[in-house]
């Protein structure tokens, strides 16, 4: 009969002898207590051995004492004994073994279970039996509410002895059976782990057959709920290590059983994409992934994400839980999984999901960076997500607020992690500002962190974006545009992409926030027979009326599309804004016109009243007109032709020439914007532009006015003006016009729109190839030629020509100058005799008494802006503000109007950045200093609006009365139906989307504390570790944070 592994190995008989063992006389010394040891030992040797060593163990001798004793023991256990003293002292030592209140009494049954299972196999192994094995594992070991947590070490250690008995397979048997059974019942990390080590040493023990696979899901399942409950790093890395050892169970099964491994991944898909579970399960799981062998990923993520049962909340739950594996130390290819899943649901097109885990996941993403031991799979998976999300800027943008702080503490690392990443980093960025250009205002503190930091090349970063696009395809993700809750804080709203139209939504702004045309087209009639502008009409309506934060133009777009433009094709918007304007024009003139609101003025003439009423309402509003002379140098005649314009194209000057010319009559003053006031003096003229010019008077005002001074052509021979002295450098046939315009301060030997204007005003010789025919001499001659403006538009619109043809190359470079831009305009404009009188009276800005030129003054409305080097490629976005007249309504007693404050002007009128989908609020600081900062960021068309003068008060007044009469305009009856429904539509639709967003969010993984990574790094440097953010800093709290 085996005796019962629970009764007391003590008899009542000897309770004495072992009393009388324990020190409790005060005159007995350690010594003579040992030397009474040993004589009952050598007096008891036999029967008595087990109660000796309880004795021994349990009295309360220091260690070293006992050790001896021990020792004796343990000599003496080496002897032959008889079978019942044999069971005495194994059930002694499994009772200390298991039930040990310190590691020494632990180590003690230790020693004496191992010299027992080795001088008597025989009887080892008739204790080590089957039903005593079952017992413990079922039962346990110790009084209830106290059960042994050493069962598992307890069978490893004695499975060394009985490998090799009859009883083994039985015990292995038994094993296979009970470690599938206490997998099922989940045990915690700790005891897996044994399971694990059990399992690992004795590979016999681990089930087989259809039990090996259920063995390794439930494995999986154990592992999805371990959770280490303590902050210290020593208990982190002991959960670590746990961890491992169980994983590397299953890495040791799939080795020899790879049948195994697919129906282990299934279990695993299972857990992370479950919505049911209250708890999310362990990223623990990710120590699971990293077993996989890579040569499986193809064949796995493609059965995933072809599997139809699997609904996209689950796939959206399952890959966000992948992604927080990232915060997993150790894993090794965790990244490489997460990024295959990604690629595979782009290849299916499950591009909803991939954007929604990008945006509610990136930033955790991105705060990993900070940690060393998990930094490059972080920054793997960060790379593909930023360089993959190219239908947006929402992803990037996301992260701009933290780049800063995470570049500093990357700086001050200082280590080959830390460098490495940071030169990734900074290629990641660039990639990210050229592939959404048209936010200097947000990039400019993240380009300020990485300035210092190597700039990919253009090929290179094409390169990248090219290679990770989810798809080809612009047009399948044009419906994934950014996802706004209401529109932008600005109150204006954006335009969607439709696949590199960027061109055409900054023409479109441009012209929306030109106010006086856009109250013009919106104050149309019902039924006018222009089918383009009433499709205009639409659209600024929409972007008036609507409630959403973007519309598309895609009926506008088809509707106004040059038929050589290739479609999704980046254009030039230069070239399509003077196609739309021609359209616009041609279809009003060609009778298709029926709207006319301007009304009859008392001070309108009939000939100017004839003059606006025939005019259309592009002519009005941008139309000018030009007066181009040439004269023969041979017999000095002139011939003319006055051209009408609806923009001034300016080209820039030879690289070797001074823009800036000689010091003119009278100096350029640079000045900060403000309004100027008209000379008083009205016999300040420019004369006709051959006769030689005064110096002007000089005013008497605080604030000075700049007169223009125009340069005509000269005789023949004739000094190269003589007022401006003996300036070097300066050809005397193409000195440019002193055309000013008042800006910041610019750099020395930087370009301004006034240079251009100049540049683009002065003569020009005209001689060898370029010889003009005089028909009065019959012959071709050199000639001189020259522009003029005969008339100012009341929106200007100026093109920089920064595109030109390369022969070398064969391709248009662009010119990448930067190019100030003043706020304030001073335009000359020639004035025709007969209106000298009208206009030249005492108040008048510059004009003159006969014929010569007089200064109209234009302020900047919008700027639109090019990014990029090349017209064939780049982006689109432009600064707008909107212009109105500063005057009061009605005129003051001397017909002129009166200027609002310098700061009304200039400063007051607020500035905004539209870009696509996205508007938000700038400021002319933007616009001045944007090519600084984006040196690819240039100035391409502007928008300037003439001020109220003497003649150009006529419209100003017929504009701003039927403002009065109409307020803001009032849209025909089939508009305003159209926007009301659309907008109880977008209402809808945002409801639907809250819900199925609720529904998407509420699956994602929560990861609510991720913003404390890089809220920590900030100030914590007080603690050392290798597991912190950085080298020396972040303590073990910061650890925790890193794996849970």
């Amino acid at each position: 009969m085996l005796p019962q592994p629970h009764q007391n190995p003590l008899s009542n008989h000897g309770t004495t002898k072992i009393r009388d063992l324990s020190p409790n006389s005060e005159s007995v010394s350690d010594e003579s207590q040992a030397a009474l040891a040993v004589s009952a030992l050598s007096l008891e040797q036999g029967a008595e051995m087990d109660k000796i060593l309880e004795a021994v163990v349990m009295s309360s001798y220091p260690n070293n004492v006992k050790q001896g004793l021990v020792r004796r023991v343990i000599e003496a256990a080496k002897q032959p004994m008889d079978s019942e003293q044999c069971w005495s002292m194994l059930e002694l030592s499994t009772k200390l073994y298991l039930t040990g209140d310190t590691k020494y009494k632990r180590e003690i049954g230790k020693e004496v279970l191992e010299v027992y299972g080795h001088y008597h196999p025989e009887e080892f192994e008739e204790f080590f039996n089957v039903r005593f094995l079952l017992s413990l594992l079922q039962e346990g070991y110790g009084p209830l509410g106290k059960r042994s947590h050493y069962v598992l070490d307890y069978i490893q250690l004695g499975l060394q002895f009985v490998l090799e008995s009859p009883s083994a397979n039985s015990i292995f048997s038994l094993l296979r059976i009970e470690v599938l059974r206490k997998v099922c019942e989940r045990p915690s990390p700790k005891q897996c782990a044994k399971i694990s080590k059990l399992l690992t040493q004795h590979p016999q023990c681990i089930p087989t057959g259809k039990h090996q696979l259920l063995f390794c899901q439930q494995l999986i399942r154990c592992i999805a709920q371990f959770q280490c409950v303590s902050e210290g790093e020593e208990e982190i890395m002991e959960f670590l290590e746990q961890v491992n050892k169980v994983s590397g169970l299953l890495q040791r099964i799939w080795r020899t059983q790879t049948s195994a491994i697919l129906p282990s991944l299934k279990e695993l898909f299972t857990i992370i994409s479950s919505t049911e579970e209250q708890e999310a399960p362990s990223n623990a799981l990710a120590s699971v992934v990293q077993f996989v062998p890579l040569e499986l990923m193809d064949g796995v993520i493609r059965n995933l994400t072809n599997d139809d049962s699997i609904t996209d909340v689950q796939m959206m739950m399952a890959i966000g839980r992948m992604i927080d594996w990232v915060s997993w130390p150790l894993g090794k290819n965790i990244d490489k999984w997460i990024i295959a899943l990604l690629k595979g649901l782009a290849a299916v097109k499950k591009f909803s999901i991939l954007i929604e885990v990008t945006l509610s996941k990136i930033e955790k993403v991105f705060s990993k960076l900070l940690y060393p031991i998990v930094r490059e799979g972080a920054l793997s998976v960060l790379q593909y997500m930023l360089l993959s999300f190219q239908h947006s800027h929402e992803a990037f943008h996301l992260l701009l607020p933290h780049i800063p702080r995470l570049v500093a503490s990357l700086k001050k690392e200082d280590s080959n992690s830390a460098t490495s990443s940071l030169e990734q980093l900074a290629e990641l960025i660039h990639c990210m500002f050229f592939r959404f250009s048209g936010f200097p205002d947000l990039y400019e503190p993240v380009l300020e962190a990485v300035k210092a930091l190597p700039i990919p090349n253009e090929d290179r970063i094409k390169h990248l974006l090219g290679q990770n696009a989810w798809t080809s395809q612009k047009n399948e993700l044009a419906c994934f545009y950014p996802r706004l809750a209401s529109k932008s804080e600005t109150g204006k709203i954006g335009l969607i992409n439709l696949g590199n139209t960027c061109y055409m939504n900054s023409i479109i702004q441009s012209l929306f926030m030109a106010s006086d045309f856009r109250h013009s087209v919106l104050n149309l009639t019902e039924g006018n027979s222009q089918p383009l502008m009433t499709k205009l009409q639409w659209l600024f309506a929409f972007l008036e009326h609507s409630q959403r934060p973007a519309i598309s133009p895609e009926s506008f777009l088809s509707a106004s599309w040059p038929p050589w433009f290739t479609p999704g094709a980046q254009q030039d918007c230069s070239e399509y804004l003077k196609y739309l304007l021609d359209r616009l024009h041609e279809e009003e003139k060609t009778g298709k016109r029926i709207y006319q609101k301007l009304k009859e003025s008392s001070l309108m003439s009939q000939a100017v009243e004839h003059h606006y009423l025939n005019k259309t309402l592009i002519e009005k509003m941008f139309g000018g007109k030009m007066m181009t002379k040439i004269r023969c140098l041979k017999c000095l005649n002139v011939s003319s032709r006055e051209e009408a314009f609806t923009d001034l194209s300016l080209a820039f000057p030879p690289s070797d020439r001074n823009v800036h010319g000689s010091t003119p009559i009278r100096p350029v003053e640079e000045i900060g914007p403000q309004f100027i006031e008209p000379p008083e003096n009205a016999g300040q003229l420019t004369g006709s532009p051959w006769i030689q010019r005064k110096a002007p008077v000089a005013s008497d005002h605080a604030a000075p006015s700049v007169l223009l001074e125009t340069l005509g052509f000269q005789e023949p021979g004739e000094a190269a003006n003589p007022i401006r002295g003996n300036d070097a450098g300066v050809d005397a046939a193409k000195d440019p016009l002193s055309t000013f315009g008042e800006q910041e301060c610019a750099p020395k030997d930087s370009r301004s729109v006034p240079d251009l204007i100049n540049y683009f005003l002065s003569p020009e010789r005209l001689t060898a190839e370029n010889q003009y025919h005089c028909e009065k001499c019959a012959s071709l001659q050199d000639a001189e030629k020259v522009a003029e403006l005969t008339e100012g538009p009341h929106y200007l619109i100026l093109t920089l020509l920064r595109f030109s043809f390369d022969p070398r190359t064969m391709k248009r470079k662009k010119i990448l100058d930067n190019v100030s831009i003043p706020v304030v305009l001073k335009l000359p404009i020639l004035v025709a005799p007969e209106e000298t009188e009208e206009v030249c009276r005492p108040g008048k800005d510059g004009a003159v008494r006969g014929s010569g030129f007089m200064t109209v003054v234009y302020d900047l409305c919008s700027v639109v802006v090019h990014s990029g080097i090349s017209s064939e490629s780049g982006h689109y976005y432009c600064y707008s503000r909107e212009c109105t007249d500063t005057v009061p309504h009605g005129q003051p007693q001397d017909g002129m109007p009166k200027p609002a404050s310098d700061k009304q002007l200039d400063f007051e009128i607020q500035w905004y950045l539209f870009n696509d989908t996205r508007v938000s609020f700038s400021s002319f600081e933007s616009v001045s200093n944007v090519t600084s900062f984006f040196p690819k960021d240039t100035a391409y068309v502007l928008f300037y609006r003439q001020r109220p003068d003497r003649q150009s008060c006529l419209l100003h007044e017929a504009l701003a009365e039927a403002g009065r009469l109409h307020g803001e305009p009032s849209l025909h009856k089939d508009l305003m139906e159209a926007i009301s429904k659309d907008n109880i539509l977008f209402l809808q639709e945002q409801e639907k989307e809250a819900r199925n967003r609720a529904a998407y969010i509420s699956a994602l993984p929560k990861s609510p504390l991720w913003w404390r990574d890089l809220d920590r790094d900030k100030d914590d440097d007080s603690s050392s570790g290798g597991c912190s953010p950085a080298a020396g800093g972040g303590g073990s709290g910061s650890f925790h944070g890193l794996v849970f």
